[in-house]
């Protein structure tokens, strides 16, 4: 066991504690890497708030990069000195569902707690999100991981473990998203952000941006929005319609965790459009639909977690298309931050004021 320094989750709601905790050894299929960057994510602030429960104390964090510093048996394809992506993706390789080609839907359980942290007297300890990446370094399955250029910004690297995979996955993979589609983006934060920059991508004609904030939605024009709605207007879904001669458009991805987002969202589709649900709310959180509806229309509902991605195949994509100056990762940056200032961090992202904080560590 070696000695780490976390950001430690006690209780539900109240800020994280810096502090040391145990760390294990990389067991077989496994490796550790000490980690360069960890982006936070608002699925970490909903499970340091409680929404989906779990034990505590934990450690969250699931959007990092580093570099591999330990490697246990039956580990050939990853070497010690590799710089990686770390993401909460783990797949067995054996279901059915990954042995279809979708990891993200994995069906063999793993158990967070008994994984490979626990505080310094030896008590358990969760490895939030299969991850644990608050931290200095984590021990993760090396289904998790992927190699990345050593040239890239760690920081905006740490970006495609989740946020971009996440919204970029969600128009190429699950709804396939082709030339001349219309698309609305419910929320312009870091995940909005990468659905428009893959609709753009894409090809889709009409790119519609709707957020809170006029801030926001001037950002996601320059991540290829073509319009941009703010939600207070008197319904949004007739200027959607009205933008489209009526007909409304093709996709609707909900990128946030909002209950009104998701109620709203069948509105601004047209005859045999789908609704993608990206954002996540607080487990119990439930929505009314109206089945006929959806099926004298042909529309549907698709869910998307982690944008149905499969690492090897994607990342490599995705690079390839930062390199070309083609996908935006340094400009969804807002600010960096070191561990011990990851509370400050967190009500900044609380706050609703940035597309990413990062902890970058030394």
């Amino acid at each position: 066991m070696s000695i780490i320094r976390a950001a430690v989750c006690h209780e539900f709601g109240k800020p994280l504690v810096v502090e040391e905790v145990l760390l294990r050894e990389a067991k077989s299929g496994e490796v550790e890497v000490t980690l360069k960057a960890c982006a936070i994510c608002h699925s970490d602030i909903s499970h340091m708030a409680g929404d989906w429960g779990g034990h505590l104390p934990a450690v969250y964090g699931h959007e990092a990069a580093g570099i591999i510093t330990g490697i246990g048996t039956e580990v050939s394809y990853y070497k010690i000195g590799d710089t990686v992506l770390v993401t909460l993706i783990r797949s067995c390789g054996e279901c059915i569902s990954c042995s279809t080609g979708k990891p993200t839907c994995c069906e063999t359980r793993y158990d967070v707690v008994s994984g490979p942290l626990q505080t310094l007297g030896g008590g358990a300890m969760q490895q939030g999100l299969a991850t644990g990446a608050f931290a200095e370094k984590v021990v993760v399955d090396q289904s998790q991981i992927q190699t990345i250029p050593e040239d890239i910004s760690m920081a905006s690297a740490s970006l495609l473990a989740c946020g971009v995979i996440t919204g970029m996955g969600a128009v190429t993979n699950t709804a396939k998203v082709s030339t001349g589609s219309t698309v609305v983006v419910i929320g312009a934060g870091g995940v909005g952000l990468n659905a428009i920059q893959g609709a753009a991508i894409a090809g889709a004609s009409k790119i519609i941006a709707i957020d809170v904030s006029e801030e926001k939605l001037n950002a996601a024009k320059e991540f290829g929005a073509t319009n941009g709605i703010l939600t207070n207007e008197e319904k949004p879904y007739r200027i959607v319609k009205k933008m489209t001669g009526g007909r409304g458009v093709d996709y609707v991805f909900v990128t946030v965790g909002s209950i009104p987002a998701y109620e709203s969202a069948s509105r601004f589709l047209s005859v045999g459009g789908s609704v993608v649900m990206v954002g996540m709310p607080p487990s119990g959180a439930k929505v009314a639909i109206e089945p006929v509806i959806l099926a004298t229309t042909s529309q549907s509902l698709l869910g998307s977690y982690m944008g149905s991605s499969v690492l090897k195949k994607d990342i490599p994509v995705l690079i390839d298309l930062y390199k070309q100056g083609r996908l935006k990762l340094d400009e969804l940056v807002t600010r960096k931050y070191s561990l011990n200032e990851i509370n400050e961090a967190v009500n900044d992202v609380k706050l609703g004021n940035t597309r990413r904080n990062v902890i970058v560590f030394d």
